[in-house]
């Protein structure tokens, strides 16, 4: 595993496995919900290498961790065993806008990437057609457009997974229903002359073109919904409960679902698609009225204050707003007063990065700017400009100037796409290339250039930072010792029968034929990780170095026997410290091979690793040589 250690020390510093309730991950960031967030160290994992920030928002504990976070994630579910979601609940109480939260981010988040993908495909489709490249009735066309609509044309049986698996309902009942909702047959329907109106000459006038046992059914049109999916889903997860209670366990597996279906189906077609649809409407109709009072001004506080609720996770709020808005209104002008923010963002790390003479920090900075280039903000927001707190503040002046143009010259977002420049695409509408098109372009372009100016010419380093900039200038190759934690004759890595060591895949280093049964410290640091079974050990040095002593091949097999730890899990230790025993002739009785590969596992960190010219050597000999 990749991320192994940096899983493991997340997972023991959010209270262990045991406190958590679930875990799910963005673009950027590790969501857990916890049992009891008071047992997480929160400033040791802010601290933590491979940790940029921790954030505490909507019921979810969220350890920012940066573009990886997939594979961070992936070591993280591996280790702690978790599953995305938990039959346990949570001791938290959360009010009712941090449960708003929680349901929101845990519907849409796992659709986030793919929608972005699918968005991209249509935007791109979208400028080819408007450049002529492309003739709308051409094949490829179709065929790309296929791609970039079949998401969101089909979204209720996307979010009926998802939504299924927040609310505790069988998933595939859960994508069912949202299938019921866009089947074709009664989808179809709406194109014939209805039976008769409801509400004729209201917001919420609804044709009736068939009937259920007799009950009128209001026909909508599905299709990229939202609300009407989430609700049904979160009725069938009630009605599945019920059923579950009294159907008998032979017959569960079909007849749970069989009643869950034909009652919660009937339930959404008459009920709770019509009711949730004509609050959709309204909710469209509301936030575009607020729009209209003055979309500058909007702009303007939306603009200045999104990376704010994007910190707190508030920005989830306006997540399905917009959606609806565009399956009712095929356009949504609010989260596109947003669309400043992450140029105002990088516009600000690109001035920290030409001003400061922190090596670091202009390290931090490229991938940084990088990121936002394409929408990714976390890196650069926890990273560089939220800790030094006045370019932050100026980054959102930028997005605020932005946000006010977007809003004057009426720029929309018409299909959920990507981030930042692959975001511009979705923001051509029917009109082609209009006035909100090309506030599409201007905004992001002076939300740069404002965010750039500003901390530009005001942006000065931390005179402790040049201080120790300057000092390190003339000394910029340090190196590290690493003494040897046993006694015997030494052999390189490629020796080793495990091609995880002997490849060099796990780091450098080298191997000992050990003489004599014990294990001492290497460095002065942390016992880092002591595998319960004691035949592998991991020391972190108080520079940084990470050290795996692996005491023969399979030993693991022995289930500890034959081992005894001196130490455990966490402690300091100092060079020379006796770490563990081990008994020799036991070992090789038992018919394992007991040499012990030594290795830095962070050895990309370093500038080279250097192994002792020694064949024979002793306890606290030198033995790798680390060039920092």
């Amino acid at each position: 595993m990749k991320y192994e250690k940096l899983a493991k020390d997340i997972i023991k510093n959010v209270g262990g496995k045991e406190n958590v309730n679930s875990l799910t991950h963005c673009i950027t960031r590790l969501r857990f919900k916890l049992k009891d967030e008071s047992k997480a160290n929160t400033e040791v994992l802010k601290n933590m290498d491979g940790v940029v920030t921790v954030v505490k928002s909507g019921g979810q504990y969220q350890v920012v961790i940066g573009n990886h976070v997939p594979d961070v994630y992936a070591d993280v579910v591996a280790i702690g065993g978790f599953q995305t979601s938990s039959e346990e609940g949570s001791t938290e109480k959360l009010n009712a806008f941090n449960k708003f939260i929680d349901i929101v981010s845990g519907v849409f988040q796992p659709t986030l990437g793919l929608l972005s993908a699918t968005g991209m495909i249509k935007g791109i489709n979208a400028l080819l057609v408007a450049f002529h490249i492309l003739n709308p009735k051409s094949g490829t066309y179709i065929i790309l457009n296929a791609i970039g609509d079949c998401l969101f044309y089909f979204f209720p049986i996307f979010l009926g997974y998802t939504s299924a698996k927040k609310f505790k309902l069988k998933e595939f009942t859960g994508m069912a229903i949202g299938a019921s909702l866009v089947y074709p047959a009664i989808a179809s329907l709406t194109a014939g002359k209805p039976l008769y109106t409801l509400f004729s000459g209201t917001i919420i006038q609804s044709p009736v073109y068939l009937t259920f046992l007799g009950i009128p059914v209001i026909l909508m049109s599905y299709a990229s919904s939202v609300i009407p999916i989430i609700l049904s889903t979160y009725v069938g997860a009630k009605i599945e409960g019920f059923f579950k209670k009294v159907v008998p366990d032979v017959v569960k597996s079909f007849l749970v679902p069989f009643f869950t279906l034909i009652v919660t189906v009937p339930l959404a077609f008459i009920v709770i698609g019509p009711v949730a649809t004509w609050l959709g409407k309204i909710l469209g109709a509301a936030t575009l009225s607020i729009y209209n009072l003055s979309p500058a001004i909007a702009g303007i506080f939306l603009g200045g204050f999104w990376q704010v609720f994007v910190i707190f996770g508030l920005h989830w709020g306006l997540v399905p707003i917009a959606i609806n808005n565009l399956a009712v209104l095929k356009h949504d002008p609010i989260i596109a007063l947003s669309f400043g923010a992450s140029f105002a963002q990088i516009g600000v790390v690109l001035a920290i990065m030409l001003k400061t003479k922190d090596k670091k920090l202009k390290s931090l900075g490229l991938p940084a700017f990088i990121s936002g280039i394409f929408g990714v903000t976390e890196p650069a927001i926890y990273g560089i400009s939220l800790p030094r707190k006045k370019p932050f503040i100026l980054s959102c002046v930028g997005a605020a100037v932005g946000g006010g143009i977007l809003g004057a010259m009426g720029t929309s977002t018409y299909m959920m796409g990507g981030l930042g420049i692959f975001g511009i695409p979705g923001k051509l509408g029917p009109n082609g290339f209009d006035m909100g098109f090309y506030g599409a372009i201007i905004a992001p372009i002076v939300s740069f250039i404002v965010g750039f100016i500003l901390v530009f010419f005001s942006y000065k380093d931390e005179e402790s930072a040049v201080k120790n900039e300057e000092k390190n200038e003339s000394n910029l190759v340090k190196q590290e010792i690493i003494v040897s934690p046993l006694k015997g004759e030494v052999k390189p890595l490629a020796v080793v029968k495990d091609e995880a060591f002997s490849k060099g895949a796990l780091g450098k280093g080298v191997a000992i034929e050990p003489s004599e049964g014990k294990v001492v410290a290497p460095v002065d640091g942390v016992v880092t990780t002591l595998f319960p079974t004691a035949h592998a050990i991991g020391i972190t040095s108080k520079s940084g170095a990470e050290i795996l002593i692996h005491i023969g091949m399979d030993t693991v097999q022995l289930e500890g026997k034959h081992f005894t730890p001196k130490v455990k899990q966490g402690d300091e230790i100092r060079v020379g410290q006796e770490l563990l025993e081990f008994d020799i002739k036991a070992i090789e009785k038992e018919g394992y091979s007991l040499i012990t590969p030594i290795i830095i596992t962070n050895s990309s960190s370093y500038l080279d690793i250097i192994e002792t010219d020694k064949k024979n050597i002793n306890f606290e000999d030198n033995l790798l040589t680390v060039m920092i």
